[in-house]
């Protein structure tokens, strides 16, 4: 099993216990979101952790080509 594929079945889990308790999904991504930039200041310095979020950002739309191969 790849790391994704336990993540992805972690945070399927997670929406389903959410849901049963009136959560949605836009809170939890909230949190897991809070949760993985906890995790990366644990071992990364603050500017690496913006560089990471700011490729995700810009990556955001899955229909145009990835930021760092754009004109």
């Amino acid at each position: 099993m790849s790391t994704y594929d336990l993540v992805a079945r972690h945070v399927a889990a997670a929406l389903k216990e959410a849901e049963a308790q009136s959560i949605t999904s836009d809170v939890v991504a909230r949190c897991l979101l809070s949760e993985a930039i906890r995790l990366f200041r644990q071992d990364r310095p603050i500017d690496d952790i913006a560089a990471e979020l700011t490729a995700a950002i810009d990556n955001l739309d899955e229909d145009a080509p990835l930021a760092f191969i754009r004109p």
